[in-house]
């Protein structure tokens, strides 16, 4: 089962294009480790202050997860990463918490409701437009088209779009 790892950093004034420049290598590097299934660069919107960054990591299971975190390649970048960056928040994902990647997730009460914001339509979309050139398939296989192109579209296109849009409300505290 791959497990997801997500990172939080905010990048200290005046060192954002040398933290951007590096992880971006970093990144590309750290692929050569075994393991390593993913990584992307979450940036914040254009026009935020908050010179926060997240970096979204899958590993192939758990043992490959802590290989790579205490590998020689690892602990040299983290100390360089260190003297950029306040210190960083690692999380592992579970569920749905992957679509909604900031340092503290919604309730999951709010990531279901997202969810469903984003499932419904799709599905309703891929019905109505996928449905009629796969009918004289066989179910199995009509419904692992239908799931592959579900999980793309939701992966690539809509949750990252809902969860924009829902944002102020993903993000609001309820009253203590």
């Amino acid at each position: 089962m791959a497990i997801h790892v997500a990172i939080t950093r905010k990048i200290l004034p005046g060192k954002e294009e040398e933290f951007k420049a590096s992880l971006r290598n970093f990144l590309g590097e750290s692929f050569a480790q075994g393991g390593v299934h993913g990584a992307a660069i979450i940036s914040s919107f254009p026009g935020a202050e908050d010179n926060e960054i997240g970096i979204l990591r899958t590993f192939k299971d758990i043992q490959e997860r802590d290989a790579f975190y205490n590998s020689e390649q690892f602990m040299r970048w983290e100390a360089y990463a260190s003297t950029l960056t306040e210190t960083p928040v690692y999380r592992d994902l579970t569920g749905l918490e992957a679509w909604f990647r900031s340092a503290s997730p919604p309730p999951r009460w709010k990531m279901a409701i997202a969810t469903l914001c984003g499932v419904f339509p799709t599905s309703l979309l891929l019905y109505y437009f996928t449905g009629w050139l796969l009918i004289g398939l066989p179910a199995p296989l009509r419904i692992l088209i239908t799931g592959m192109l579900m999980v793309g579209l939701l992966t690539w296109v809509v949750m990252p779009l809902i969860t924009k849009i829902l944002k102020p409300w993903l993000s609001r505290n309820p009253p203590s």
